[in-house]
This record gives C-alpha cells, sequence and structure tokens, in this order.
C-alpha cells in the first residue's frame, strides 16, 4: 500500500530517502504552511474490494535547486498486514542489509556439504550405546530383573565359532540376568569364575538360590554343588527323552532289517500261475516293512490318536518285540508325571530295567535307561515349581541364533558383548511398551476421544 501526491505543482522539489538519495542540494527546502495539496492513499479491502481516501497534508516547497538525480513522485510504505503471494528468503550472507557480513555457507549448487555443528560428526551404527548397557548390565538392569526374583535359574551355553557365550536366566520369569563371552571352549574353571561373579550380586540383594536346571553338561555340577549346596540341580528332560527316543528307534530299525531279511527273494521274470500266492506273500511283507518305516514316529510319540493307534496295531501284529518297545516308551513318558514323587519314579526306573534286560533280542540298544542322567532328570518331581526343562535359556540362545544371521556379520568378542547387551535391555522394556500402546489404543479408540 503506498501514499502518493499526484499534484505535481507542490512539489517542485521533493526530498527523498536514503534509497534515492540527491546528489547535490544548492538549499534546504523551507517549510510552507498548511496548503490545500490533496493526497490520495489507495488499497484493497480485499480480493475484488477496492478503497479510496483523500485527506489534506502540509505541502512542501523549496526554493530553486539544482539536483543531478531526475525528478520523481516521492513514495513511501505504509505498515499493514499482507500475504505474500510467493515464498521470501531472508537476507543472504552479502546483502547490504546485514549488520554483520557472514561467511557464505558450503553446499549450494550440489557442492560438498560442510557440517555446520562445533562437535565431531556422528557415525552410523556408533558402539558407545552399546558399551553403556554393558556397563549397566550388573546395575541398573539387574536391579529391575532381580526385583521378582523367583529362586529358580537355568544355565547354559551355545556357541558361535570360536566363541562361547554362558548364560543364566530366570527360570520361571524368563528374564535374563547375567552372561559371559569366551573366546574358547568353556572349562569349570570359567564356569566357577562366571558363577562366582553372579552369587556376588545375588548375595548383594539377600536373594537364595533354590533350584537350577542345566542340561547334561559336566561343566555344571560341581560348581553348582560347590556354590549352592542346598539348591536342587536338575538335568533338563529333553536332552534325556531325546537320547532314549534314538535308543528306541535303533532298536526298532534292528528288528525291520531282520524282518526284510527274512523275506524270500522271488525268481526273476513273471511269476507262474503256481507261484501267484507266494508272490502276493512277498509283496505283503515288503509292504509291512515300507510301513513299519514310513510310521516309525508312532513307536516313539508320547500321545497317539485312535487313528494312530489302530496303524500301530496293525504294524505290530504278530511282532511281539515291536509291542514291546512301544510299551518301553510309555513306562518311559510315565516316569515324569509330576503326580508321583522322585523316589516312586525311581522305583518304576529299576522295575522298567530289570525288565528290559530280559529281551536279549534288544542287546544293548536301551542301555540309555542305565544311565545316571535319567536319575537327575526325575528330581522335579518332589519340588513344582523347579523347571523340568532349561526352555528359558534355550529361549534366549534362539534369540541369538537369529541375531546372528540376521544382525550382524563381523563377530568380535566386544561386538558380541554389545550385541547381547542391547538385546536384554530391549527385552526387558518390551512389556512396558506393549501395555503403553494398549492403553495408547484404548484411549484413542473412545467416541470422545480427543486424538
Amino acid at each position: 500500500m503506498s501514499k502518493t501526491f499526484p499534484n505535481r505543482a507542490a512539489n517542485v522539489a521533493a526530498a527523498t530517502g536514503q534509497h534515492d538519495p540527491a546528489r547535490a542540494v544548492d538549499t534546504a527546502p523551507a517549510a510552507m504552511p498548511w496548503a490545500a495539496a490533496r493526497s490520495m492513499s489507495s488499497g484493497m479491502l480485499g480480493p475484488t474490494v477496492p478503497w479510496t481516501w483523500l485527506s489534506l497534508s502540509p505541502a512542501i516547497a523549496a526554493s530553486a535547486v539544482a539536483v543531478a538525480s531526475p525528478v520523481t513522485f516521492p513514495t513511501w510504505l505504509c505498515p499493514t498486514v499482507a500475504t505474500p503471494a510467493v515464498s521470501s528468503n531472508g537476507p543472504s550472507g552479502s546483502s547490504s542489509k546485514m549488520a554483520c557480513r557472514t561467511r557464505l555457507q558450503v553446499g549450494t549448487c550440489g557442492a560438498i556439504t560442510a557440517s555446520s555443528s562445533l562437535g565431531p560428526p556422528s557415525r552410523t551404527g556408533s558402539r558407545r550405546l552399546g558399551k553403556k548397557k554393558v556397563d549397566s548390565i550388573s546395575t541398573t538392569y539387574l536391579d529391575e530383573a532381580l526385583a521378582d526374583f523367583s529362586g529358580y535359574l537355568a544355565i547354559d551355553e551355545v556357541y558361535d565359532g570360536p566363541f562361547c557365550i554362558l548364560s543364566v536366566v530366570d527360570n520361571r520369569r524368563y528374564n535374563r540376568l547375567a552372561f559371559r563371552v569366551l573366546e574358547h571352549d568353556p572349562t569349570q574353571k570359567d564356569v566357577l569364575a562366571f558363577l562366582t561373579k553372579f552369587k556376588g550380586q545375588l548375595d548383594k540383594r539377600r536373594l537364595s538360590v533354590l533350584g537350577i536346571t542345566t542340561d547334561g553338561s559336566s561343566l555344571y555340577p560341581k560348581v553348582l554343588k560347590k556354590l549352592w549346596p542346598a539348591a536342587r540341580h536338575q538335568i533338563c528332560e529333553f536332552p534325556v527323552l531325546k537320547e532314549i527316543n534314538k535308543a528306541v528307534l535303533h532298536a526298532r530299525a534292528k528288528l525291520r532289517k531282520e524282518m526284510a531279511a527274512q523275506i524270500p527273494k522271488p525268481p526273476r521274470g513273471r511269476p507262474r500261475q503256481e507261484h501267484q500266492g507266494q508272490a502276493g506273500l512277498i509283496a505283503r511283507q515288503k509292504r509291512r516293512v515300507a510301513e513299519l518305516f514310513e510310521h516309525r514316529h508312532l513307536f516313539v510319540r508320547h500321545h497317539l490318536s485312535a487313528a494312530e493307534q489302530k496303524q500301530l496295531q496293525k504294524l505290530t501284529r504278530g511282532r511281539p518285540e515291536l509291542r514291546t518297545l512301544r510299551k518301553i516308551m510309555e513306562e518311559v513318558y510315565r516316569l515324569f508325571d509330576r503326580r508321583c514323587k522322585t523316589q516312586t519314579a525311581l522305583k518304576k526306573l529299576q522295575r522298567l530295567r530289570s525288565r528290559v534286560r530280559r529281551f536279549k533280542k534288544l542287546g544293548k540298544s536301551l542301555d540309555k535307561l542305565k544311565s545316571p542322567m535319567l536319575e537327575k532328570a526325575l528330581e522335579f518331581l518332589d519340588d513344582k515349581l523347579l523347571g523340568a526343562t532349561s526352555n528359558a535359556v534355550e529361549r534366549a540362545n534362539r534369540r541369538f541364533r537369529k541375531a546372528q544371521h540376521s544382525i550382524y556379520s563381523v563377530r568380535t568378542k566386544e561386538h558380541l558383548e554389545q550385541r547381547l547387551a542391547l538385546d536384554m535391555h530391549r527385552e526387558q522394556r518390551a512389556p512396558k511398551r506393549q501395555r503403553t500402546m494398549k492403553v495408547l489404543h484404548n484411549a484413542r479408540s473412545k467416541p470422545d476421544s480427543l486424538h
């Protein structure tokens, strides 16, 4: 919006502003009294509504002067509120309106961009966060993880090339408590040093251990007996049952080979009319041997449906030794029933061992039933809270295996420690994050919500 003086006679010589200074002035202009010089102001009230305002203004006249610049009609800006049609940038570094000129920034027109930060540039994949998490494992993380400690532990190791990772997990809460990365195969000294340090953290918080579950490794029994002599030591039942299943399947394969060897070989060529019955018998025996291999899982499966039981009866018809193998597996599964105590299960095991000894055909196939590991796997029957398996620590090992293939490829001891620490903190925050998302979802789903 501008204000102009259309009357040229009242403005013989005009004083100019700083943007159009006069080059030479002989005499100063003299102020004149109020005259009937009309000034006109024009503007726009809206996109389509113009307006005009007339007012009296004092006329300013001057004597004859010699001005080097051409005579112009004076205009000046009036403050008003207006919406710019296009975006405008601020003054540049070389503008004359800047009080102090600044150096031009590097990076315009596709040139190399320079960092405006005073500190060193950040690196993608920096390990500072991982180092902090490693340091906080034995302090803030362990304080929160042991806030609801159950008293039952699960200990296991997992291998990654030349490295070995020892882990301790709460077997009831599924909270990972501690780990140690070794650059060699573990020994009893390594396990003792690792668990001694962890025991110190428990003693500092006045926590006691009631039961420990491990696999069948020989690294743990002596160490656990030394550190926690009053705690129950349970061997995970999965590896014990796995070995027994292998023994039963091996005995079944031995019997199947004997059945295949007893099948007579038919003569070459098309069978004659008088040998058709024998050819049919040979074909049925071969089919039975093939079905015995196809349905071999029926001999070791824990629970069988009605159709599977019928199929098993068909396979074991006329073969009492095959039926005995299935009964042996049923007796083994019955040992791990929590409705009985450890001493009762041990008596059942003793009767089962004496029964198996009578079957000379099985030979040494079922020697796994004589293993002392089977007796240690029945320790959980006297304690309802003691875990029969080390599934809690195996779950942590599976998380490590997944990260091993999808997250990183370069493996060092420091890198493994940082990755494990970050994953432990992420898993610890997961329940809180899920609760927060659930609360936000419920709040935003209400009809009167402002979100």
